[in-house]
């Protein structure tokens, strides 16, 4: 890729639920070195990788993100205090995670999120390279929706964020995996393909986002 970063290689999840397992499958079979981290032992999280993320190694959060080029959080956001922010210092950083409140409870900083919830998960782990995507498609849907490049069924992929840079690099992921990436270049822009956004599971493709959010960012804008 050309940009200021260098390509992804090696990325970590935290959050070994059927997010992030699904998440570590398709990287896997991308061809991407995954580590994977759960709220517990590494050990109880190496059985439950061995069967739902083969491929992908268990470690502790803060040994997973130490040679990380990309970290994913794929954690209930009622976790994210538990989160020690220094680990993901310098990284970056994508935001995989939806506000559920019959999973999460309600919790009044993300109900109140009116420039989306990426921005609160910004602000309250203090990151400078946050990048929003995944979280628009269902887990289930993840990997048996990937195509080829070029293929007339491949869907797309919103990816949202405010380094041009950042939001390249993860933009080359995405494609990779198996989808064409849209690029919205802006992370408050993240709210319309959380739940109740406009994109939110409906499996589109790259020309059905941009049509459908082109009006909206520039309204916005």
């Amino acid at each position: 890729m050309t940009g200021g970063i260098d390509p992804i290689r090696r990325v970590s999840i935290l959050g070994a639920g059927r997010v992030g397992t699904a998440l570590a499958r398709t990287l896997v079979d991308a061809g991407y070195q995954v580590t994977l981290a759960g709220s517990g032992d590494p050990e109880a999280v190496e059985m439950i990788a061995a069967f739902t993320a083969p491929g992908a190694r268990a470690r502790w959060a803060r040994d997973a993100t130490s040679d990380a080029d990309l970290v994913v959080l794929a954690l209930p956001l009622h976790r994210l205090p538990s989160l020690d922010p220094t680990i993901l210092a310098d990284r970056v950083v994508v935001d995989a995670m939806n506000y559920w409140p019959p999973v999460d409870g309600i919790i009044a900083r993300f109900e109140g999120a009116r420039h989306g919830t990426s921005i609160e998960v910004r602000d309250v782990l203090g990151l400078d390279r946050l990048v929003k995507t995944f979280n628009h498609t269902g887990y289930h849907d993840l990997e048996p929706d990937r195509r080829e490049r070029g293929h007339p069924d491949r869907l797309g992929m919103a990816v949202a964020g405010d380094d041009a840079d950042d939001v390249a690099a993860v933009v080359e992921v995405v494609e990779r995996i198996g989808y064409d990436a849209v690029a919205l270049q802006r992370l408050e822009f993240g709210r319309l393909i959380q739940p109740g956004g406009a994109i939110f599971g409906a499996r589109p493709t790259a020309d059905d986002i941009r049509r459908t959010l082109r009006p909206l960012i520039q309204r916005a804008a």
